[in-house]
């Protein structure tokens, strides 16, 4: 038996002891994968905002969210007045909020907050909200019940093309299903800008106003000038600085994934260190045979240490698959709109953990049986 083998072979002597550790540090692996996946995916989605062809700006009242509000705050006549700035080449105003599906739990509705997110819209500005194509066709503007879904909703309230789905008490035909990328764009819903505004009782009034650039026009510029133009009045948010803000609040979940990694790191050493000893502590014998025969300290200590970090290092394996496999079926029974991304730098992360966890809990063990004095260790029982 080669040197390799026998540190292959010898964690998994006792098969239940091994399983144990393999599992709980498997717990901390995998949870450090789950949230690495959902963090990347969010990424990945919110860079869909900047996507060319959308609005760049996001003209709001001053004092909201920067991301719209519920019913129409802001006359509807701003969004011709702001075509006056300069650098803007196209306006829309834009009325959304979230709407209660008959038939369908408020929570299972969209994939994204409470209900169905309805927007209410011209259909030829549609382009400004990064919708370029429909498998179907736009509604018509003014009065008329009919909308379009995106993909994620479509698919959560199991909708298609010529569907019907009834929305304030009254019945909406789909006419047609999108996809931009976007995972909240993609998770609500368009119909006229009239038909919402009346179902609603906001005539004249928007949520907010969507504002595309010219070609030759800097953004950040042209933000700053319809904030100038109407101070205490309006405020407005580029495509960026949203994008900036949900990346801010994924550093909390990177954070967490942080923390999560020191304490698999020091619940699994402590774990792997009980392990290592009892396993050194039952091979005590065994060991000083060895020392008897000739091997060196340096070669005790290689090979318990070796052990250590072949258990964790199938702990690492173990995690890594119930977590991608784990993150998966979650998104996918809750509806989310986005897809967990897997970058190789989870992988090292985790893959880098357990190989720490091994060499921190395999250490003292290791030493402990280097120090073994062979005749003692023979005379063991």
């Amino acid at each position: 038996m080669s040197f390799l083998s026998l540190m292959v072979k010898n964690p998994f002597r006792n098969r239940t002891r091994a399983a144990l550790a393999i599992v709980g540090i498997a717990i901390g692996i995998a949870t450090i994968v789950v949230l690495g996946m959902v963090t990347g995916g969010l990424q990945t989605a919110t860079t869909s905002t900047l996507k060319a062809g959308a609005a760049e700006i996001t003209v709001t009242p001053v004092g909201s969210s920067g991301f719209g509000s519920a019913g129409g705050t802001l006359n509807e006549s701003l969004a011709n007045d702001l075509l006056n700035i300069s650098g803007v080449s196209n306006t829309a105003g834009v009325i959304g909020l979230n709407a209660n599906v008959t038939g369908v739990s408020n929570a299972s509705s969209s994939g994204f907050g409470e209900g169905l997110l309805i927007n209410g819209i011209d259909s030829d500005k549609l382009s400004l909200e990064g919708i370029d194509s429909i498998n179907g066709s736009f509604y018509s503007n003014g009065s008329s019940n009919e909308l379009i879904l995106g993909t994620t909703a479509a698919s959560n309230l199991n909708k298609t093309v010529g569907s019907t789905i009834n929305l304030f008490g009254t019945n909406f035909t789909v006419t047609g299903i999108y996809q931009t990328g976007n995972f909240i764009t993609d998770s609500g819903g368009f119909m006229a800008l009239n038909t919402l505004q009346n179902l609603t009782s906001n005539d004249g009034k928007v949520s907010d106003i969507a504002v595309k650039v010219a070609d030759n026009a800097n953004v950040t510029t042209v933000s700053q000038s319809i904030k100038n133009a109407y101070p205490n009045q309006l405020t407005a948010t580029t495509a960026a600085d949203q994008a900036n803000r949900i990346n801010q609040g994924l550093g909390f979940i990177n954070t967490a994934s942080f923390a999560i990694s020191l304490l698999a790191i020091v619940i699994g050493g402590i774990g792997i260190i009980n392990v290592m000893i009892m396993s050194v502590f039952e091979r005590t014998r065994e060991i000083g045979v060895l020392k008897a025969v000739g091997w060196r300290s340096s070669r005790i200590l290689t090979m318990i240490l070796g052990e250590s970090i072949i258990l964790t290092l199938t702990a690492a394996v173990v995690g890594i698959v119930v977590g991608v496999i784990g993150v998966n079926v979650l998104l996918a029974v809750t509806g989310a709109g986005f897809k967990p991304e897997l970058t190789v730098g989870i992988l090292l992360r985790a893959i880098g953990i357990a190989f720490l966890v091994g060499i921190i809990g395999g250490l003292y063990p290791a030493y402990r049986a280097s120090r073994l004095p062979p005749t003692e260790a023979l005379r063991y029982e």
